[in-house]
């Protein structure tokens, strides 16, 4: 009797069960799919190698728990942390002991407090400084985000207040934890690299036959951060491009006038590889000293090199050895701070600081001409060349001065103009050919707008180049494009792909859940199967208990 009473149940009972109780039970749950799923773009650390050394994480694959700063432990484990929140002493730990780094970046990097910027700086300093075995990638604040890391947080600080063991089980048990999943396969290097230096000039007239001096005008066009995607280089060294082309228009237009046509031969170098020891300077130096024809900066009266110019109020001429006197370098100098301090109310120092060829790196990238015997220097607005700034995400448009920069361009070009026409006394830059504010902001908006870590730009095609090649056509004589490319048997420099990608964040319950679901589904079957086996039993027992009702 009992197993018709089964079959009824099958045939009258269960049917309903699956297309509406069960549905219902669905639809109520807490927990909801759509949400259970997230997705995001994130950037990952850099990944190269210069002179034999690795730089950089050297891993990309990430498929672990999320875990907090304050309660991650172990490999298994992905570290979510806020880049303010993160010490260099947490980084080394992690780096060692945790399965992969997922750091939050904030969206207004030009707002900062003196203090974050500090630590930012330091921190990305310490990170590059070595290689990493693990994933490191960095995400952009969202308010998206932003709940999803306060859970992992706020999970981490409950856990924390338990006061028993118990309580902390039952818990962890109850929280929602997340999985971090980023899956772009394994880096590799990168093949046909070829890093663009273009070259340009303006050529004196030379009616009386005479010895004709040349100045050449370098700047690097790359940008460094700790994300290759995130490194957009306003500073350093898009200031140093833009004013760049701001002499480029200046002194065209003063070339193209007989009466204020040049006595020098001007030539105008673009560089790349800046951020990797100037390696595109090497190569071009290599290529004009090295060559059977001669060399148009053999002879050169001086090589200037322009590197993040609108750091401070103060301009520095950064040398390998002082310029003697009666030399064009400390006659350029002269204008300068004629031009600085007394036209313009700057500020100009010299600073001296010697080449140590036991070094890989080098400090500025005058050092590859002065290595070469050339007299060279470098304008910056930054005294010390370990100062961080030149090489950090911090550097954006929004926190580069274009004020300063704007003043820092016209004392530049006012010495420039005054050692090319021999005029100390009197001023060209101002009247009909004064600096172009809206040009220089023009040419940054245009670089500072795209990430331009030097692997980003190691192709012919890149647009950003095409745009420099098509300016110095526009404003110069004889432009040429140069291109380096490692060695393939003993490489100075390597880079490595997947600069970005995209991690999907799943919701999950921790382990402990699964085993504390796995412990009352056996009991739940253990009780059904009890059930069935002793349903007479359990029959007998409830008509018993019916029949007592009904006398009752």
């Amino acid at each position: 009797m009992w197993v018709e009473e089964i079959d009824e149940f099958f045939k009258g009972y269960l049917p309903y069960y699956v297309l509406i109780v069960l549905p219902l039970f669905i639809i109520i749950s807490p927990i909801n799919p759509i949400h259970a799923s997230h997705e995001f773009p994130v950037y990952r650390m850099q990944h190269f190698d210069l002179h034999g050394v690795p730089y950089g994480s050297r891993s990309a694959s990430v498929n672990l728990e999320a875990r907090s700063l304050l309660n991650w432990k172990a490999l298994r484990h992905c570290v979510v942390s806020k880049m303010k929140d993160l010490t260099i002493d947490q980084f080394r730990d992690i780096r060692t002991k945790a399965g992969a780094l997922l750091t939050i970046v904030p969206n207004d990097l030009a707002n900062l407090s003196k203090e974050e910027k500090q630590h930012f700086l330091s921190l990305e300093s310490a990170m590059i400084s070595q290689d990493v075995p693990i994933p490191i990638y960095f995400i952009k604040d969202s308010p998206e985000f932003e709940e999803i890391y306060t859970e992992i947080t706020e999970n981490s600080a409950v856990n924390d207040l338990k006061k028993s063991a118990t309580e902390a089980l039952f818990s962890s048990v109850a929280a929602n934890g997340y999985q971090i999943v980023i899956s772009p396969g394994t880096p590799n290097l990168k093949k046909d690299i070829k890093i663009t230096t273009i070259q340009g000039q303006l050529v004196a007239n030379n009616l009386k036959d005479e010895k004709i001096s040349t100045i050449a005008i370098i700047a690097h066009y790359d940008s460094f951060g700790i994300a290759p995607e995130l490194s957009f280089g306003a500073d350093s060294n898009g200031s140093g491009v833009a004013v760049l082309f701001e002499l480029i228009r200046i002194f065209s237009d003063l070339y193209e006038d007989p009466k204020t046509h040049g006595k020098a031969n001007i030539i105008f170098l673009l560089t790349g590889g800046g951020k990797i020891n100037f390696m595109g300077s090497k190569k071009w130096l290599e290529d004009q000293l090295d060559s059977l024809d001669g060399s148009i900066v053999q002879d050169s009266a001086f090589v200037m090199c322009l590197d993040t110019l609108g750091n401070s109020d103060s301009l520095y001429m950064h040398v390998s050895k002082p310029p003697k006197e009666g030399t064009a370098p400390h006659s350029f100098y002269k204008e300068l701070k004629n031009a600085g301090e007394h036209k313009l109310n700057g500020s100009v120092e010299g600073v001296h600081k010697k080449i140590n060829l036991a070094d890989d790196i080098l400090a500025w990238e005058h050092e590859r001409y002065s290595i070469r015997r050339l007299p060279a220097f470098t304008l910056s607005t930054v005294k010390n060349y370990r100062d961080n700034s030149r090489n950090t995400i911090l550097d954006v448009k929004d926190s580069l001065n274009v004020d300063r920069l704007v003043k820092n361009t016209r004392i530049i070009a006012e010495a420039l103009a005054s050692q090319i026409h021999n005029i100390s006394n009197k001023s060209i830059i101002g009247k009909a050919f004064d600096v172009d504010r809206h040009h220089i902001e023009s040419w940054l908006e245009l670089i500072a707008k795209q990430p331009r870590s030097t692997q980003l730009l190691s192709s012919k095609d890149n647009y950003l180049l095409k745009a420099f090649k098509d300016y110095f056509d526009k404003n110069l004589q004889d432009t040429k494009v140069y291109y380096s490319s490692p060695d393939k048997r003993d490489p100075e420099y390597q880079f490595y792909d997947i600069t970005q990608s995209v991690v999907n964040i799943y919701s999950v319950k921790p382990a402990v859940f699964d085993l504390f679901l796995t412990i009352a589904i056996v009991i739940y079957l253990a009780v059904i199967y009890l059930c069935v086996q002793k349903f007479s039993m359990l029959y007998v027992v409830a008509c018993s208990l019916t029949s007592k009702n009904k006398c009752n």
